[in-house]
């Protein structure tokens, strides 16, 4: 009897402790799950790996947040949010590697097609000085043998007709070269007031908007209906110059708590980010990025200086797609 007692009171301390176990772990949750399988695809595709890191280490940065509130038992809704946003940048890495695999293989097919209109235009250049040697030697030999002089005045006059056709076709292409040079000036000006309109400013990583916090109301990260004309100035200058991307950056004041701030400046970037593609601008092109209270642009002891730190830059690149890191 006292064996049988001691077999079970140690089942049950076993239960007990298995029962702790499980209280002891977060609950599952799916979204979660789910958005740890897409990073983990997403990471082990060279494709994205190679043409996307800073994407995709923007991807394990939101995965690690998600991670974090489900240890700490947030919320399962919040839990799943973050989830969602770690899942939204894993989607952008993939399509940034797509993005730029295809902008490579464009790159390489223009350098082809360069070499061959470079080999035809040597061509051209050789036949123009073979044929006016040749106009030279005949109207030489023209002096020297008198009885062929009627035969080498015509074929003088021939290959004279060769040379001004081919004199004719070189100051063609340097008017054509000069008229390019003119259209690239009229370009740049058009560029630079488009740019001057937007109010971008020259810094160390390109050219960049500083959009202030009109743009949302205060701890929201929705757009406000009157500051929407600022976002459709931006997504106009994307449409008229579809070799640039642009990188999307939120920014709070030190009021709040850190995560809650990160969290904001992400979400504010994102309905930017939003905002530009339901305008027509390809999503492969935008990147977002929530700083929250880090690079103050201005100290935050007084109101005026918080609203200056609440703002939301979008930095553009240069025609190359290229955005220098912060």
């Amino acid at each position: 009897m006292n064996h049988g007692f001691r077999t079970t009171e140690r089942a049950s301390l076993l239960l007990i402790m298995a029962v702790a176990a499980c209280a002891s772990l977060p609950p599952a949750n799916h979204n979660l799950q789910d958005a740890h399988r897409q990073y983990s695809e997403a990471s082990s595709d060279p494709v994205v790996a190679d043409h996307a890191s800073l994407e995709l280490k923007v991807a394990s940065d939101a995965l690690d947040r998600a991670d974090r509130a489900s240890a700490n038992r947030d919320d399962q809704d919040e839990v799943s949010h973050l989830a969602y946003v770690a899942s939204q940048r894993v989607a952008i890495a993939r399509s940034v590697g797509a993005q730029r695999i295809a902008e490579q293989k464009v790159a390489q097919a223009d350098g082809q097609r360069n070499e061959i209109r470079l080999q035809a235009r040597t061509q051209e250049v050789n036949q123009a000085r073979d044929a006016a040697a040749i106009a030279r030697s005949d109207a030489v030999q023209s002096d020297l043998v008198a009885g062929a002089a009627v035969a080498g005045a015509a074929a003088s006059r021939q290959d004279a007709q060769t040379a001004q056709a081919a004199t004719d076709m070189a100051n063609q292409r340097s008017e054509n070269a000069l008229q390019g040079t003119r259209d690239a000036q009229a370009q740049n000006a058009k560029l630079q007031s488009e740019l001057e309109a937007l109010n971008a400013k020259k810094t160390d990583h390109g050219m960049v908007i500083t959009m202030g916090d009109v743009l949302f109301d205060t701890d929201h990260a929705h757009i406000k209906s009157g500051a929407m004309r600022n976002v459709e100035k931006l997504a106009g200058f994307l449409r008229d110059y579809p070799m640039r991307t642009a990188e999307i950056d939120g920014f709070t004041d030190s009021v709040g708590g850190e995560a809650h701030n990160l969290e904001l400046s992400d979400r504010r970037a994102d309905s930017v980010r939003t905002a530009l593609v339901s305008m027509g601008i390809d999503a492969s092109r935008l990147t977002t990025h929530g700083y929250g209270e880090a690079y103050p642009v201005a100290g935050n002891q007084n109101a005026g200086s918080r609203q200056l730190n609440r703002r939301v830059e979008v930095i553009l690149s240069d025609d190359a797609g290229k955005i220098l890191p912060r």
